[in-house]
């Protein structure tokens, strides 16, 4: 059978006989040049398969993300400083317009939107079959609703200040304009801020219950790019996982992930501990030093650039910042941001010398430059008379008059304090007034006195008026040589000393002890007053009651100096927690606010600049960078500039886990 088998194959016939006329060694090396042979074909054949085909993102699998804490309002009314909340909420809902990888406003809900009216009135036209997670259609009727609830006091929502005196109008399901009283540049960005709310879920909520209602699971109906798979909780009820599973029917783009989890743990160490053990996917961390514990080989770093800032606010009440303006020059040449950046940061950040922070939205840098130079700090307070004592300490001396001066006539039988003064002058000269009583009554004693004290000075006083003898009353020329005899300078000694309050938590304590040691190198006293975030917002921001105060302040994506600067917003609730005022610096802020075109807001910003700095109301440190590690299995993030860590998710739904191989030219 076997012999029939092959000769009905005459290829392998011949084959069989060339093979057998082969010797043993002849038969080896045919072999090993025949399975070179196969290789070589095999390789040629991958590398054209490599070369004429591309990687392209799949869907399916799952994202696991760790964050520290515990979701409180999932609600979009209720967001604060819960980084778990917002996280949730930029993924479960939309907004008209969000923020792209770079940082600019995108479309989002609308497929378009116009600017009208010199700026005070928003049109946006909302795309076509929208939908809730529940399937239900997503309206302009829904986008007044939320703004409803926004603006009702009794909902209690931080965002009403936001939305104060705004005026929302429906012109149909699909076109909504919104009519500002004055023009607003920043006002798209206020936008993005807008989760919209379905009315058929929460129209019958009362407010009381609103805040809590969105932690049952069967209200947490959005219009995002995932929707709410399981909330999982152990028995004390801490939230341990809450998962997310793809919107089949979402508006965009069709996210490719399946699934995201949300794993929640209780401090930065047992999240580090989760990523290196490869249970999760993704992690946050602000804090520079945890840096080092994630191994890279695991992850990608990204460092997301945000327009956050720390400084040294002066308050500007106190005299010695609002007289003295070599002072605060003396603070900009002390202080070396490098070191701060160095030893905070880990050189993870960047120096920053302005408050519109050139290096972020691409402005011009100040004519002006305080660049690090101690030694021209020391030489303004040489000036300024703030000497070195034998502790090195910086001390000013200064004599003040604090005599009383005489300005009434006197004789015998007057009263009063006028006379007590007399007394305690002429008490001084023993020869003069040996019995030194002070009474406050001029008697005989008090007489003879000034009788001997005019003979004493009798070429000022009695030689003038062509007498001989005192006369014992107090009248002009007694009087003047009195206030020249009897006037006091008593040496006054100022410490160069401040106070710098700033928040118990790092990264604040650890710059604030940098900048003690740096400002006390030249001689200055620096005492650091640590407080509670609650002491912060009751006493330093709304009372002012502060000296210096390190802090720090973040921006939006469009940047307005308005709440920060200007003389309007001295008081609180106002930002300009340093008083500074300018009528010039004023006017460019409105301007700045009220144009709508980047290069008008980037001119009257950089000009507003230069006159802030002239006066130096602060002295501006440094900003870090929002770091994201996302495990090297996971691809296409593209996130650079976030305003708020939840930003880092606007784009999700290019995240993917699962890949597969396309050919280039789709001939093949």
């Amino acid at each position: 059978m076997k012999n029939h088998f092959f000769c009905n194959f005459p290829g392998i016939s011949l084959w069989t006989k060339f093979f057998n006329v082969l010797s043993k060694t002849e038969k080896t090396w045919f072999s090993l040049f025949f399975f070179l042979f196969i290789l070589s074909a095999s390789f040629l054949n991958l590398n054209y398969y490599f070369k004429n085909t591309a990687v392209l993102a799949k869907q399916g699998g799952e994202y696991r993300e760790g964050l520290i804490g515990q979701p409180r309002f999932i609600n979009p009314l209720y967001l604060s400083g819960n980084d778990a909340d917002r996280d949730l909420v930029e993924i479960l809902y939309s907004s008209l317009v969000k923020f792209d990888e770079k940082g600019e406003i995108i479309k989002d809900l609308a497929k378009d939107f116009q600017i009208k009216n010199n700026g005070k009135d928003y049109e946006f036209f909302l795309k076509e079959n929208i939908f809730w997670h529940d399937k239900k259609p997503l309206t302009t009727e829904d986008i007044i609703f939320t703004i409803g609830l926004i603006q009702a006091a009794q909902y209690k929502s931080p965002q009403i200040v936001e939305w104060s005196g705004i005026t929302a109008e429906k012109q149909g399901n699909d076109k909504i304009i919104f009519h500002l009283q004055k023009t607003y540049s920043s006002f798209l960005e206020t936008v993005t801020h807008l989760k919209i709310l379905p009315k058929h879920i929460f129209q019958d909520i009362p407010p009381e219950n609103f805040p809590w209602i969105l932690a049952n699971q069967e209200y947490l109906i959005g219009s995002g790019p995932f929707q709410i798979k399981e909330i999982k909780k152990d028995k004390s009820g801490y939230t341990n996982k809450i998962t997310l599973q793809r919107n089949e029917n979402f508006y965009g783009k069709k996210p490719f992930l399946e699934k995201i989890s949300f794993n929640f743990y209780k401090n930065i160490e047992e999240l580090l501990k989760e990523a290196l053990s490869k249970k999760i996917d993704g992690v946050s961390i602000v804090d520079s030093r945890y840096l080092k514990n994630i191994e890279k080989q695991k992850f990608q770093l990204y460092r997301l650039s945000m327009p956050r800032y720390f400084a040294l606010f002066f308050n500007l009440k106190d005299p010695r910042f609002s007289q003295e303006k070599g002072i605060k020059q003396v603070f900009n040449y002390t202080i070396d941001k490098k070191e701060i950046l160095e030893k905070v940061f880990f050189n993870e950040g960047q120096i920053v010398d302005s408050p519109i922070l050139c290096d972020y939205f691409n402005f011009s840098p100040s004519k002006q430059n305080f660049e690090f130079n101690p030694k021209k700090a020391e030489e303004i307070l040489d000036e300024q008379g703030f000497l070195k004592n034998q502790e090195g300490k910086r001390v000013k001396t200064q004599e003040n008059n604090t005599s009383f001066l005489f300005k009434n006539n006197l004789k015998q039988g007057s009263k009063g304090e006028e006379i007590k003064e007399l007394q305690k002058c002429l008490s001084k000269d023993k020869e003069v007034y040996p019995n030194g009583k002070i009474t406050g009554l001029f008697g005989k004693e008090t007489k003879q006195a000034v009788i001997r004290f005019q003979e004493k000075y009798a070429k000022e006083i009695l030689l003038p008026s062509g007498l001989k003898k005192g006369t014992g009353e107090v009248k002009p020329l007694t009087r003047e040589k009195l206030n020249q005899v009897c006037q006091e300078n008593e040496k006054q000694v100022i410490p160069l000393k401040f106070t710098l309050t700033t928040i118990n938590k790092p990264p604040l304590i650890e710059i604030a002890e940098i900048l003690k040691k740096q400002l006390e190198s030249i001689g200055m006293e620096i005492e650091i007053k640590k407080i509670s975030l609650s002491e912060l917002e009751t006493s330093v921001l709304a009372k002012r009651e502060f000296e210096i105060l390190l802090f720090g302040e973040a921006l939006g994506q469009i940047p307005d100096m308005f709440p920060y600067w200007h003389s309007s917003q001295a008081e609180y609730p106002g930002l300009n927690i340093t008083n500074f005022q300018s009528k010039q610096a004023d006017e460019f802020l409105i301007k700045a606010r009220e144009g709508l075109e980047g290069k008008e807001r980037k001119e009257n910003l950089e000009l507003f600049q230069e006159i802030f700095l002239e006066d130096s109301p602060a002295v501006f440190l440094v900003r870090s960078y929002y770091f994201y590690f996302v495990s090297s299995n996971v691809k296409g993030y593209k996130m650079e500039k976030i305003t708020q860590p939840s930003n880092r998710f606007s784009k999700i739904e290019d995240l993917y886990v699962k890949t597969k191989r396309e050919w280039r030219n789709k001939g093949h």
